[in-house]
């Protein structure tokens, strides 16, 4: 049995034998394999499932490894190349074995103004973690996001793409402590309860867990403008009854 490090890493195509027996048994990849099946046959063009296909090895190993890349080389008829320059240009691929829980701090530029920066760094120093890395106890892996798309609640954290809104250096250092001793933490917005990296890899292929429609979707600051519309009885243009080209250009001489 051949040992693999990173002296000995595969940099060009590999045979689709070269996998980590921990990981890549026979068994594992004929059971991905099924999978991966589905996963293709909702496509036109098969290369175009290689996104999915790269959450799905992720939902097995936790991270996008070199034998995860080949796999799904194998699945679509194309190089390890092809296959490498996906998975190395997403930050959402793992390229090494990481936590049960990806804490993301939004670190853009609302956020930031907000207490973003304030909040990564006291998680970085109540961790003794530096960006990317991860607990010894496999639970946690800190990053700074740039944005996660939620600027009406910030400062926002995120724990495997689900929201920890309006958050403090003390909750959300009291979350990421939860988080380790294995309590029940819920997200902000979303379901009751968070699904470790895995399970949540496995959704991102494209196995529906049932759980998307649980819990509050919208609230206060992203329904807001909603809000006043209604009070005033503002609607949106009636699509049917919309100026011409021409009528906007002869608005805009007045």
């Amino acid at each position: 049995m051949s040992e693999h490090n990173e002296n000995s890493r595969v940099e060009g195509p590999v045979e689709s034998t070269a996998r980590t027996p921990e990981v890549f048994t026979d068994e594992v990849v004929a059971r991905l394999a099924q999978d991966a099946k589905e996963i293709i046959s909702r496509y036109p063009k098969p290369r175009s499932s290689l996104l999915p296909l790269l959450h799905l090895v992720q939902s097995e190993e936790g991270h996008v490894s070199a034998e995860g890349m080949q796999f799904c080389a194998d699945q679509l008829d194309i190089t390890l190349a092809e296959v490498k320059a996906v998975a190395t240009f997403y930050t959402m691929y793992r390229r090494e074995p990481g936590g049960d829980y990806q804490v993301g701090v939004c670190t853009n530029t609302l956020c930031a103004v907000m207490g973003g920066d304030e909040i990564f760094s006291a998680l970085k120093e109540h961790l003794d973690l530096a960006n990317a890395e991860t607990t010894e106890d496999g639970k946690v892996t800190l990053e700074h996001v740039e944005c996660n798309a939620a600027c009406d609640f910030a400062p926002v954290v995120m724990v495997n793409w689900e929201f920890f809104d309006n958050q403090t250096p003390a909750t959300a250092k009291q979350l990421v402590d939860d988080l380790r001793l294995g309590k029940d933490v819920a997200p902000t917005r979303g379901p009751a309860s968070l699904c470790t990296w895995k399970q949540a890899s496995r959704v991102l292929a494209g196995f529906d867990d049932g759980r998307a429609g649980e819990g509050v979707q919208a609230a206060g600051p992203s329904l807001a403008g909603l809000r006043i519309a209604e009070r005033n009885g503002w609607k949106a243009p009636d699509p049917a009854n919309l100026p011409s080209l021409s009528e906007k250009g002869e608005e805009g001489t007045k």
